[in-house]
């Protein structure tokens, strides 16, 4: 891919954003080829390292401020007519209740995700004092003269410490994996609103 080609898939991807930021950045990728051109690298492999188009869109849509897309979109490119305002203002409490409905079920959403992910970490954190309380009660039965129950309790301190030690890195997963979807459906409802189906 060339350098024009790559700027052109950029501008394709970008459009619907704020003109201006627009320019902004195909003149910054635009620099950058030429400043590794410059450095003795062939127009392609200029493009080839800075990355793919797709890449580069995702990382630009993901760091303008959602306020500034949705300004931007609601901003009216012509004088609405009378029977337009009419319509709007008849249906708006329609549309506002499915709107609010639809933000309470999303969060919904979320907030139980990010509940489960926490309690994984309640889990974990039970069964850490769980291993904790087995060393003591292995330490102090063995200690009255009754070592066989005194191993039983080793035994499950052992099993305890295994398992809060997984129950860590599976709640680690977890909770990454939440804020992973978390960016993920902020990139797409940003590119719904910019309204960009996504580079093929």
């Amino acid at each position: 891919m060339n350098k024009q080609e790559f700027l052109c898939e950029i501008r394709k991807g970008l459009k619907g954003l704020p003109e201006k930021d627009v320019e902004e950045r195909i003149s910054f990728y635009g620099e950058m080829i030429d400043d590794r051109m410059e450095e003795g690298k062939t127009e392609e492999q200029a493009v080839a390292e800075t990355g793919t188009p797709d890449e580069i869109v995702s990382g630009i849509i993901a760091d303008i401020p959602l306020s500034k897309i949705v300004k931007e979109k609601i901003r009216p490119k012509r004088s609405l007519k009378v029977w337009e305002i009419t319509l709007f203002i008849f249906f708006s409490p329609i549309l506002f209740s499915l709107l609010i409905a639809a933000i309470a079920v999303v969060f919904s959403l979320f907030t139980v995700l990010f509940s489960l992910a926490i309690s994984l970490y309640a889990v974990d954190l039970a069964v850490a004092a769980a291993s904790l309380y087995g060393l003591f009660s292995f330490v102090v039965i063995s200690a009255r003269g009754n070592p066989s129950v005194g191993a039983a309790f080793l035994g499950i301190a052992i099993f305890c410490i295994g398992a809060a030690i997984l129950l860590f890195y599976g709640s680690n997963y977890v909770l990454k994996k939440f804020f992973v979807l978390l960016k993920n459906t902020a990139l797409l409802f940003k590119r719904s609103v910019i309204g960009k189906e996504k580079m093929k």
